[in-house]
């Protein structure tokens, strides 16, 4: 077994220790005592590791353990928030220069740059470790083949986004959650939630770890190599094929359940219908934003080989994402209708509606092998959406819409901007007398913002204007109030 390897095996069990310890310190808890002593335990890994890689302490890393140790100790002291965020920015600042060789001689960039570098290897560093630090194929036994090693890696690379996305579709579904709950009945909810906070710290520390075991300066051996594309298509197509048949599940239950009507919905999660629609357009925004995001980066990652079957996979993928998509606006319809439109609701409505465009254009584009056209295709969408938006006139929609709403919520619609004025204003008796009341109060209390010429505003002329010709019948209503 090479040197390399061995240590990429020994950095990857550092790393899952690290994140058990995390897990078992920070679980539930506020910071204090379990930064320094985590960072420690952290500081003592790295020490160690540096020792049995044989890699040179220099200035950088020695610099480093001080004020890492220093300001992680300092939340002990103090529980202010800002003093908090401060001190972890110290200690961010920290770890990123670990990796330089010469502090004394390091210019700003470099700072700048060993911050980045940092940032990055603690959020894909692992990733590296595990396709191309530890050679796989040594551990297996050279009869291994490589395609079996590949398709190892895919399996690797797969179940973290079936454990990403099955998180989000659980969340944004009750009965997908209960099937799913049926179908795997040994895993339980706070043993899997322990689980995913175990391999997400020993991620982190993995990353980071590795980051501080490489070396920048060429005269110097590097136990780490520089990261190379290790991804190649049978990994990249196992991971796809994951995601296809976990989106294939959550869209056979919303075909079942969400446009089967509502007494499925009772008998299988007891709820009612506007309540499971409720739950989950926001979660499915995220899966729809998310699933464009993979299969870029997965284009990407092919660089012209295997696109034969990444086209089907992504395909299939996008198609079933189209289903997502509608599910998703489904619930939103039925949530509005139950319980009326907001402006979080309006603006992610807008943004679902801009990512099925999106997709249709990656479709076009990405999987036609015109990969160039799809950012200027996305960004002119975007243009075009909020364009669009403007033209809506989001708060007057909103005021229309709530406003004949059996309960209105009054105060809501009185705090929402001055382009909702003039349709509140002419709408206004649609409403029972006492909310009547209220609502005449909150826009006769509005104060004009002032200002000359240059601050002008047609919504704030108009909104002005609307409470002005309507003053004696607003005064009217707050009199005749109870």
């Amino acid at each position: 077994m090479s040197r390399r390897t061995r240590l990429g095996i020994a950095l990857a069990a550092t790393a899952l220790g690290l994140g058990v310890l995390g897990d078992a310190l920070f679980q539930g808890q506020p910071l204090g005592l379990n930064v320094p002593l985590w960072a420690l335990a952290f500081t003592v890994a790295l020490a160690v590791l540096l020792r049995a890689g044989r890699v040179p302490l220099h200035q950088g890393r020695r610099f480093m353990v001080a004020p890492l140790v220093l300001f992680a100790a300092l939340l002990v002291w103090h529980d202010s928030p800002l003093l908090v965020a401060a001190n972890l920015l110290a200690i961010a600042a920290a770890v990123s220069v670990g990796a330089l060789r010469n502090i004394r001689t390091a210019t700003l960039t470099e700072f700048g740059e060993g911050f980045v570098g940092a940032a990055r290897s603690t959020a894909v560093g692992s990733l590296s470790l595990l396709m191309a630090d530890i050679r796989w194929a040594e551990l297996a036994g050279r009869a291994r083949s490589e395609r079996v090693t590949a398709l190892a890696r895919g399996v690797a690379l797969g179940v973290p986004l079936l454990l990403l996305f099955g998180g989000l579709f659980a969340a944004a579904d009750a009965v997908f959650k209960s099937l799913l709950s049926s179908a795997v009945p040994a895993i339980d909810a706070s043993a899997g939630e322990r689980i995913l906070i175990v391999a997400v710290w020993a991620w982190l520390a993995g990353g980071l770890l590795r980051d501080l075991l490489s070396v920048r300066e060429r005269s110097e051996q590097v136990p780490f190599a520089r990261p190379r594309r290790v991804v190649g298509p049978l990994e990249i197509c196992v991971a796809l094929a994951f995601l296809d048949l976990l989106f294939l599940a959550f869209v056979a239950v919303q075909f079942r359940y969400l446009f089967g009507g509502s007494a499925l919905v009772q008998s299988r999660a007891h709820l009612t219908y506007a309540e499971y629609a409720r739950h989950g357009f926001f979660e499915l925004v995220a899966v729809a934003g998310l699933t464009l995001s993979v299969l870029l980066l997965a284009d990407w990652a092919l660089a012209g080989r295997g696109r034969r079957a990444f086209r089907w996979l992504a395909a299939a993928l996008l198609v079933l994402l189209g289903i997502v998509i509608a599910s998703a606006l489904q619930r939103m319809r039925l949530y509005v209708e139950h319980f009326g439109l907001t402006e979080l609701r309006l603006y992610a409505t807008g943004v679902i509606l801009w990512l099925a465009v999106v997709s249709a254009w990656f479709a076009l584009t990405v999987l036609r092998g015109r990969r160039h056209a799809f950012a200027v295709g996305a960004l002119v969408a975007g243009f075009a959406a909020t364009f669009v938006l403007n033209f809506v006139n989001p708060d007057a929609t909103i005021a229309r819409t709530n406003v004949t709403r059996p309960a209105v919520d009054v105060s809501y619609l009185a705090n929402l901007s001055d382009d909702a004025v003039p349709t509140l204003v002419t709408r206004i008796r649609s409403l029972p007398p006492p909310q009547r009341a209220v609502l005449a109060r909150a826009l006769l209390h509005r104060v004009d913002a002032g200002g000359d010429w240059r601050s002008w505003n047609l919504s704030r002329s108009r909104a002005a204007a609307a409470i002005r010709g309507h003053r004696a019948e607003l005064q009217a209503l707050v009199e005749r109030a109870p």
